[in-house]
C-alpha cells in the first residue's frame, strides 16, 4: 500500500501541470455501482473493498470517504496511512477539498470515472479559491497497477421477448418520441443496465450484474451499439441488424461523440462493420421526422461521465435524467410475472437452506434449533464446523438447482454476531467466523434468474435470544410491516414513506444508517433507480408509481454485538380505498418474497392484533406457495416455522 501511494505521488508531482491532489472514485467508465476486477482502482489504492467510496490522495495524506453501510468495514480494512471520512458526519469531499487545499490547487481525476453532476459540483466548490479540476489524460492508478487484471471477453446474449416483454422496436419508438418532446436530436447512454435494457441484451462483464461493457447512441433516425465485437455471436449481430442498430467498436465512442456534436453522425459516417450489406438503419422503430428545432444532445448528468460531456457543446446539451430510468423501473406484465415466479423459486431455495441449516446446527453444535428458546450445548464431536462462507456456499447450491438460475445478484452477506453489525459485511474464507448457536445470524442474499432478480434478508437465532435481541428484532419487524402495509396517494415519494419503517425503532432511541428500499431490476442490477425509499434528499425526486418494484429492509446494528435486518421485495400497485381524497388515486404494496420470519425472535407482547393477523396470513401463503418445491422433511420444517401465532 505504501509503495502504491509513493508511486502515485511521484506521478502527481511529474504530471503537467503538477497535481496537488488526486481523486480516485469507485466508479468505472459507466458510473457503475459494482465494477469489474480491472476497474476496482479505489480498492487497489486503499485496500477498502466496499462497493461505495472515494479515495483522495495528496502529497502528505490519504483520506477515504464512504457511507454508513461501510463505516465499520472501512475502519477495519484501512491501514494507518489512511483517514476514514464518514459521509453524513464529516464534511463532503468537495467541501473538504475547497476548505483545506490552498488557493490555485490543481486536483486531478480521470474524467471517465466521474459523472457530470459530480465534476460540476466540485468545480463550483473550487471556484471560491480558484482551485481547478484537472482531467488527466490517462488514469494514474492504471500506470502504477502492474498486476491489473486484463479485459475479459465474455459473450453477449439476447434477452428474448419471453423474458423482456417488450421489443427493441417498441422501446426505440417510445424513446424517439421522448427526444422529439425534449427537442433533442440524439441521446448518449453510458449506464450499463440502460444499454442492456434498451437493446434487450445481457452479458457477464460485471460480477453479479448481467450487463455488458457497452455504450449506446440513439438519434431520431439511427441507433448505435459500442462494444468489443469479439463478444458478439451471430445471433446478437443478427438481433442488432434486425433492429436497425449499428455495431461499433467500444473505443469509437468519443470520435462518434465529436461527430454527434457537429451533427455529422449518421449511418454513412459510421458504417456497421458487422454487416457488409447496405440496410435501412432506421428499421421499423423510427419516428416520422420533419423539419424541427431539435438540436440538443441529451445526457444524464448522474450517469454520463465527464469525458463524454467535455466533447459536446455545452450550449447544446440537455442535462436531464435518462428517459430509460423510469421506463426500465416500470415493469411490463411479462417482467412482473417473471419477477413473481423468480421470487417463488428463490423463496423455496431460502426455506430449503434454513431447514438444512437448522438440522446442521442441531447435529454439530447441539443447538436447540430454529424453533425452541433454549440454552445451547456447543458440542462438536469432530464434525466439520459451519462457517459464514461454507453456509453461504450451501445457499448458492440450493439456488443453483432452480430453473433459470444464472448466478448471484450480489456477494452474499452471511454474518454472525458482531459481523452482522457490519451492514455490508463480506466474509472471506480465511478469516470468516464460525456459526454459533449463541449468536444472531443474518444473511442478505439474492440471485439472478432469466426472468427476474431477487434480494432477501432474514435474521435468525439457533439458541436462546436475549430479551434485548428480541425487542430489537421486533422493532425492526414492526417497521418492516408498517412500511409494507402502507397505503399512500399517487405522487408520494420514498422520502416521505421512509419514516414509517423507523418509527418503531425511534421509540427506543434506535435507528439505522442506510436507506430503507431500492428498486430491483428484471434480470438486471439488484439496485435500480430512479426511485428509492430513503431519508436521503434524492428520494424526493421520483414519486412511487404502480408497477415499480422496491425493497423493504429496515434494520438495527449494534456495533460489536449483533445486527438485524429483514427484507422483502414489494411491487407497487393500485389500492382499492373506500374514499379517494383529491381524486389522486391510492397505491399499496404487494409482497412477492416468500420465506418465514423467525417466531422465537419476536416478542409477541409488542405486536398488535393486526400485525399478528398479517404474519399468520403471510406464513399461510408461504406454506401454500412453496409447497410444490419442498420434499417431505422440508415441508415438515416449513409447516412448523409457519404455525399460526395466537393473539
Amino acid at each position: 500500500m505504501a509503495e502504491t501511494l509513493a508511486a502515485l505521488r511521484s506521478l502527481m508531482a511529474s504530471h503537467s501541470p503538477p497535481l496537488y491532489a488526486l481523486v480516485v472514485p469507485s466508479e468505472d467508465y459507466h458510473q457503475s455501482e459494482y465494477v469489474s476486477a480491472r476497474d476496482k482502482r479505489r480498492e487497489f489504492v486503499s485496500g477498502f473493498t466496499g462497493s461505495a467510496g472515494l479515495a483522495l490522495i495528496t502529497m502528505d495524506e490519504a483520506r477515504l470517504w464512504t457511507d454508513g453501510r461501510y463505516f465499520l468495514q472501512a475502519a477495519q480494512q484501512l491501514s494507518d496511512q489512511w483517514k476514514l471520512m464518514r459521509m453524513g458526519e464529516d464534511p463532503p469531499v468537495d467541501v473538504w477539498m475547497a476548505d483545506n487545499f490552498p488557493e490555485g490547487a490543481i486536483i486531478g481525476v480521470d474524467p471517465w470515472c466521474v459523472s457530470i453532476d459530480t465534476a460540476q459540483k466540485w468545480e463550483r466548490a473550487f471556484n471560491k479559491k480558484q482551485q481547478k479540476l484537472n482531467q488527466t489524460s490517462t488514469n494514474l492508478v492504471d500506470e502504477v497497477w502492474k498486476s491489473r487484471p486484463p479485459p475479459e471477453v465474455n459473450p453477449v446474449f439476447v434477452q428474448h421477448l419471453e423474458f423482456s416483454g417488450r421489443s427493441v422496436a417498441e422501446k426505440l419508438k417510445d424513446l424517439r418520441e421522448k427526444l422529439l418532446q425534449e427537442k433533442a436530436r440524439g441521446i448518449v447512454f453510458t449506464a450499463l443496465d440502460e444499454v442492456a435494457w434498451l437493446y434487450n441484451v445481457r452479458g457477464t462483464d460485471v460480477s453479479y450484474c448481467p450487463v455488458v461493457h457497452a455504450f449506446a447512441i440513439v438519434t431520431l433516425t439511427s441507433a448505435f451499439f459500442y462494444v468489443d465485437q469479439n463478444k458478439l455471436s451471430a445471433e446478437v449481430i443478427s438481433h442488432m441488424n434486425e433492429n436497425g442498430i449499428q455495431i461499433r467498436d467500444y473505443g469509437a465512442l468519443i470520435s462518434d461523440i465529436v461527430l454527434l456534436a457537429s451533427d455529422k453522425l449518421s449511418p454513412s459516417t459510421s458504417r456497421n462493420v458487422a454487416n457488409s450489406n447496405e440496410m435501412d438503419i432506421v428499421g421499423n422503430s423510427t419516428c416520422e421526422v420533419q423539419e424541427t428545432s431539435n438540436d440538443l444532445i441529451w445526457v444524464d448528468p448522474s450517469s454520463c461521465c465527464f469525458a463524454v460531456y467535455s466533447k459536446l457543446n455545452a450550449d447544446k446539451v440537455l442535462l436531464q435524467q435518462s428517459p430509460l430510468a423510469l421506463a426500465k423501473a416500470l415493469k411490463n406484465p411479462v417482467e412482473m410475472d417473471g419477477l413473481k415466479k423468480a421470487h417463488i423459486r428463490d423463496g423455496a431455495a431460502v426455506v430449503q437452506y434454513l431447514a438444512w441449516l437448522d438440522k446442521q446446527m442441531q447435529e454439530i453444535y447441539g443447538a436447540s434449533g430454529y424453533f425452541l428458546e433454549a440454552e445451547s450445548i456447543n458440542k462438536m464431536e469432530n464434525k466439520t464446523k459451519l462457517t459464514e462462507v461454507s453456509v453461504s456456499d450451501k445457499l448458492e447450491e440450493f439456488r443453483a438447482s432452480k430453473e433459470h438460475f444464472r448466478g448471484l445478484s450480489f456477494p452474499t452477506i452471511s454474518s454472525v454476531g458482531s459481523n452482522a453489525a457490519i451492514i455490508h459485511y463480506s466474509p472471506e474464507a480465511k478469516t470468516c467466523a464460525e456459526l454459533s448457536p449463541n449468536q444472531i445470524y443474518l444473511f442478505d442474499s439474492g440471485a439472478q434468474y432469466l426472468d427476474g432478480t431477487t434480494d432477501i434478508t432474514r435474521t435468525v437465532h439457533f439458541g436462546k435470544p436475549t430479551a434485548h435481541e428480541k425487542a430489537c428484532y421486533t422493532a425492526v419487524l414492526k417497521g418492516h410491516l408498517a412500511l409494507g402495509n402502507a397505503r399512500f396517494p399517487n405522487g408520494t415519494n420514498g422520502n416521505t414513506l421512509d419514516v414509517l419503517a423507523r418509527i418503531p425503532l425511534w421509540k427506543y432511541g434506535l435507528d439505522y444508517r442506510h436507506g430503507t428500499g431500492h428498486g430491483i431490476g428484471s434480470f438486471l442490477n439488484v439496485h435500480e433507480g430512479p426511485h428509492q425509499i430513503s431519508f436521503r434528499p434524492a428520494a424526493r425526486n421520483v414519486p412511487l408509481q404502480a408497477s415499480m418494484t422496491v425493497t423493504d429492509e429496515p434494520g438495527y446494528y449494534e456495533d460489536g454485538n449483533f445486527g438485524i435486518r429483514l427484507e422483502n421485495v414489494l411491487i407497487i400497485k393500485d389500492a382499492d380505498t373506500k374514499f379517494n381524497f383529491g381524486d389522486k388515486g391510492y397505491l399499496m404494496f404487494e409482497h412477492i418474497t416468500w420465506a418465514p420470519y423467525q417466531i422465537k425472535l419476536i416478542d409477541l407482547s409488542l405486536l398488535v392484533p393486526e400485525e399478528i393477523e398479517w404474519l399468520n396470513d403471510y406464513h399461510s401463503k408461504c406454506r401454500e406457495i412453496l409447497a410444490p418445491f419442498m420434499n417431505e422433511s422440508e415441508m415438515a420444517w416449513l409447516k412448523k416455522a409457519t404455525q399460526p401465532i395466537n393473539h
